[in-house]
């Protein structure tokens, strides 16, 4: 299927937006760029955004989900934009043409806005314009491309980042939290909410990234001693688990179990007993029926439901009765 982007000619004089399209386009990421920027909006106004598509490569380009693209502008464009929308590259870590890193450091030079939808930061760290600045990314590629630029501060636990003239999306459905959050700074809250309302979405989600990511103890990293203690362990979190009690059943003195749990798991005992009575808390909270806020906190070993708040909100970045909205609702 081939799919032609066309600007038609309007009458709005708002923000020019212009996203990127190339060989390998993630088409969710440049959607949801189309559908907050580039989605006609008359009720909006004439000081809505302009959009235009800006042809990284010669046409036709593929895209992911069997699409082909056909773009009628190229680099050039790039040279009238406000915003400039990076989707989500085609892998962290392919190459970024010189041609567009060029394109994108004169953009930047003249004031124009940079913005990257998950692993579109690939592009902005090529640039060498994230060189110094906080940057957010998918969680699953942090560790890779910190390794490659680490003069970036990359932070793994926000939807977004926002530089400025360089603004940073996490995983790809964080694009339309980072979408939304500047058409709030651009025209105000009521016309973000009404982008969100359209979009059947919270105008803005609480939390980030954290409460996404599952990180259960790989079984290969668990010691042959270890490993039936701890499925002991997480069968009684709602219990006290003194040191001393889990060094008698693991058959080892107080600092040999500690020092073996912590090689082990890369975790003391005590953050290891948190992480998993916060993976089973979220359990509990992602089931329709599963008690009130004040039994899960007892069940998962908190005691109190004010322990339970601060440890969400410290570890995941929202409350225990958000989570069970966002995830259960």
């Amino acid at each position: 299927m081939t799919v032609s982007v066309k600007i038609m000619p309007n009458a709005l004089r708002g923000p020019h937006v212009v996203v990127l399209a190339y060989d390998g386009l993630c088409t969710f990421e440049f959607g949801i760029a189309y559908e907050v920027f580039g989605l006609p909006r008359p009720e909006m106004g004439e000081g809505w955004y302009r959009y235009s598509v800006c042809g990284v490569e010669p046409g036709p380009l593929r895209a992911a989900g069997g699409l082909t693209v056909s773009v009628d502008h190229g680099l050039d464009v790039l040279e009238k934009a406000d915003l400039i929308v990076v989707p989500g590259w085609r892998s962290i870590d392919a190459e970024v043409p010189g041609a567009l890193i060029d394109a994108l450091c004169a953009a930047h030079q003249r004031g124009a806005r940079i913005m990257s939808l998950c692993s579109g930061v690939a592009v902005l760290a090529a640039t060498g314009l994230l060189r110094h600045r906080r940057a957010t990314t998918h969680w699953r590629y942090v560790a890779s491309i910190s390794k490659c630029y680490p003069d970036i501060n990359f932070d793994a636990d926000v939807l977004y980042m926002d530089e400025g003239p360089i603004l940073t999306a996490a995983g790809s459905a964080a694009g339309i939290d980072l979408c939304l959050h500047v058409v709030r700074g651009d025209f105000g809250a009521e016309a973000a909410n009404s982008v969100a309302r359209r979009l059947v979405l919270p105008p803005h989600r609480e939390g980030g990234q954290a409460q996404f990511i599952q990180a259960p103890v790989p079984l290969e990293r668990e010691g042959i001693r270890l490993s039936p203690l701890m499925d002991w362990m997480r069968q009684r979190l709602d219990e006290e688990q003194p040191i001393s009690l889990l060094a008698a059943k693991a058959g080892m003195s107080h600092r040999t179990f500690q020092r073996r749990f912590e090689s082990t798991t890369g975790l003391s005992v005590g953050e290891w007993l948190l992480k998993e009575r916060l993976r089973h808390a979220r359990e509990l909270l992602e089931k329709e029926i599963s008690g009130s806020l004040d039994d899960i906190a007892v069940a998962s070993g908190f005691g109190t439901l004010a322990t339970m708040r601060h440890h969400f909100r410290k570890r995941l970045g929202t409350s225990p009765r958000a989570y069970r909205k966002t995830f259960a609702g």
